[in-house]
């Protein structure tokens, strides 16, 4: 079988070429014109230039296409421009859905996030029935993936083959940006992470997530949302766990999010002057204020989905930044803005 794997220079769409690949599939992967295509390096996959905002291009990346993985985002807590964001996230998604329908593809996996599922009040794990809205979303990342969701729902309920698959936190090798997630195993590998916030978040590996939408496309139900989760886990066994890996002593400081958010507006400030990104956001210091834990059940009862444990997934993130020269203490060179 023939798939279209959109954002697969990206960290969740790589690893899911590759697992499509070692199952046997024909992989077409879609890359923008300047994409970092690293990750594809060695793959024998045939790629197409294109982008979510232009159709034409994505008519044709579709045909002859048994399959559509869409794994492409505009991932990033913080951005001069949100409306770049939702056009590439809600409305390249409207976009690539229409083209995949109209080519007659079988099935679409796309790849949402546990951002857009609900956390229970009590502080339980948040499930695929948990009751959300767009008004719990903070921050544009998760407004703009909350929409893109409501578009696949709401495609579904028109006959499209549409299933959803909502990834936790992915950790894993070949992560280029890296991703948010990924920024804090480096961080704290390289010891940039001196104290820490009460949170928590489920961590997965990213060759379990990439393992999850093939499963999605075999035996996922049209219409539904499948958690590709792993271990719960508070923010400082995360952080004790990674510095030990990296033989670094583990931060001690706990600060209260009240302190950590003045300094998330100020430096949100200096990077709209500057031009440059921060990695303190004000939309990251909001979303620690609950413990993102969430359950995998249903992926595991009707996907037969398996995650393998958080320590193994930070254990392959080092030895792959290790060996891409991330840990020398200097930022390597022609890292992209952006996935996909």
């Amino acid at each position: 079988m023939k798939a279209l794997v959109t954002g697969a220079s990206g960290f969740v769409g790589a690893a899911l070429a590759r697992t499509l690949l070692a199952a046997g599939w024909q992989v077409r992967a879609l890359v923008r014109a300047g994409s970092d295509r690293r990750n594809l390096q060695a793959l024998s996959l045939e790629t197409v230039v294109g982008d979510l905002t232009d159709e034409p291009s994505l008519r044709r990346a579709v045909e002859r296409c048994d399959a559509v993985f869409h794994a492409a985002a505009d991932y990033r807590l913080w951005v001069p421009d949100p409306q770049s964001m939702y056009q590439a996230n809600v409305e390249g998604t409207r976009n690539l859905l229409a083209a995949a329908h109209r080519a007659g593809v079988t099935r679409i996996v796309y790849t949402s996030s546990v951002a857009c599922v609900g956390l229970p009040a009590d502080g339980g794990l948040g499930t695929e029935q948990t009751p959300v809205s767009l008004a719990d979303m903070v921050g544009h990342y998760k407004r703009s993936k909350f929409l893109a969701e409501q578009v696949a729902l709401e495609a579904a309920a028109r006959g499209v083959p549409v299933v959803i698959v909502n990834p936790a936190a992915p950790v894993g090798p070949r992560d280029v940006k890296p991703t948010p997630t990924g920024q804090i195993v480096l961080d704290a590998a390289l010891g940039r992470m001196p104290a820490y916030v009460d949170t928590g978040l489920n961590i997965v590996h990213v060759d379990d997530v990439a393992a999850g939408h093939v499963l999605a496309f075999h035996h996922g139900r049209v219409g539904e949302r499948y958690i590709l989760g792993g271990e719960n886990l508070p923010l400082r066994t995360i952080l004790i766990e990674i510095t030990r890996l990296a033989g670094r002593a583990p931060p001690r400081l706990k600060l209260p999010h009240g302190l950590v958010l003045p300094i998330a507006y100020v430096a949100e400030g200096i990077a709209r002057l500057s031009g440059k990104p921060t990695r303190v956001t004000v939309e990251s210091v909001r979303m620690a204020r609950k413990r993102m834990y969430f359950s995998s059940e249903k992926a595991e009862r009707e996907l037969g989905y398996r995650f393998r444990p958080a320590h193994l997934a930070f254990q392959d993130a080092l030895a792959w930044f290790r060996e891409a020269g991330y840990l020398q203490g200097s930022r390597p060179r022609g890292r992209p803005a952006q996935n996909g």
